[in-house]
């Protein structure tokens, strides 16, 4: 009931926020999102064009096709050559803008990283995004408490660590948020990594890419021997629901069931990783609220337009190589198949036959 308490009054919130985002200065805004391949890209790039539209700006968006930074910076390129008044810039590669994001600073439009922190340039004026520090920290508590590690008694766990694009900042805040729980379990021999990787270079997949995730899952199980019948595997760390759909799919492959599965996390709360929870086949997701997202960055966008003091939480942890941005941090949610309806459902995110 608390849960549900919470989430009712997260999305009133949601609603009020977004009909007092208002604004009397209607600017144009240009939006750039890394891809239309991932669900989660395309629900923040549809989620944000519309509040900043019901804010009664003007938007331009662009998806740059899949994961292509050449598109991206074009596109970008393109959008500070329409003398947009702000942008609003998730990276494909944090370290690839600099160069494109200098033309925003000479014409001095300001520029709000979103979700993903854009490195190396001094162009960006703010960061929105979710703790994903807390958002690791929360994954590894989450397998600390579900293999009992805390317990003295409790055997050593066979645990394998995935995580996302190395490419991608956030990945040094879910994966340090992580293995910072995890590492001293790993360290005492309470965790063992039978395949050794535990390292964020061993462990990354590139883009976030769930083929790739396959893959490795595929060579670790074959390498380590995992299989319903061969070496125990108690649990994979996957950092996001694309990662952790591959590893689903090399475990089915190996002949695990729901009633054998390892604990395997993940974050976003796409659709196939919860139809995969009301199955079994993935034990938990961190739900990150895109609405919520979006509409911080609709209210940081109208204090920049108005002149007025930009909505921020943190002015400490997010150094992008040319000094500290300000950010606005949201909360993360801990999702499983327990309370995934009232998460999901009852708050209006999905409706019940897109999820079944």
């Amino acid at each position: 009931m608390k849960m549900k308490t919470t989430l009712t009054t997260l999305c009133c919130a949601v609603l009020a926020c977004t009909a007092f985002a208002t604004t009397a200065n209607a600017a144009k805004i240009g939006v750039s999102m890394p891809t239309q391949s991932l669900q989660r890209w395309n629900q923040d790039g549809r989620n944000l064009e519309k509040q900043l539209q019901q804010a009664g700006h003007n938007v331009e968006l662009y998806y740059a096709g899949d994961n292509d930074i050449p598109t991206q910076v074009s596109q970008i390129e393109n959008l500070i050559s329409a003398n947009c008044d702000v942008l609003v810039v998730a990276p494909i590669d944090g370290g690839s803008l600099t160069q494109a994001l200098q033309g925003a600073k000479d014409k001095g439009i300001p520029v709000v990283s979103y979700d993903r922190l854009i490195m190396n340039s001094d162009a960006i004026s703010y960061y929105a995004t979710f703790d994903n520090y807390k958002v690791g920290q929360i994954q590894g508590n989450y397998l600390v408490d579900a293999l009992k590690l805390k317990d003295a008694g409790t055997e050593p766990k066979n645990i394998e660590l995935f995580t996302g694009s190395i490419d991608d900042n956030n990945v040094n805040f879910f994966f340090g948020g992580a293995i910072d729980v995890l590492k001293p379990y790993i360290d005492s021999g309470k965790l063992v990594v039978k395949s050794g990787q535990v390292k964020k270079e061993q462990v990354a997949t590139l883009n976030w890419s769930t083929e790739e995730a396959q893959k490795r899952m595929e060579n670790l199980i074959s390498s380590a021997g995992y299989g319903p019948d061969g070496t125990r595997l108690d649990a994979v760390y996957s950092s996001n629901d694309s990662v952790a759909n591959g590893i689903t799919n090399a475990l089915v492959s190996a002949g695990y069931t729901a009633e054998n599965f390892p604990i395997v996390t993940g974050q976003d709360c796409d659709k196939p990783s919860v139809k995969n929870m009301k199955r079994g086949l993935q034990t938990m997701s961190i739900f990150k609220d895109t609405r919520v997202l979006a509409d911080k960055v609709v209210e940081m966008v109208n204090a920049i337009v108005n002149k007025t003091e930009v909505p921020v939480n943190d002015t400490k942890t997010y150094n992008n190589g040319t000094g500290v941005i300000p950010s606005f941090l949201c909360t993360p949610i801990v999702v499983t198949k327990d309370n995934l309806k009232e998460a999901l459902v009852d708050s209006g995110y999905y409706k019940e036959k897109e999820i079944k």
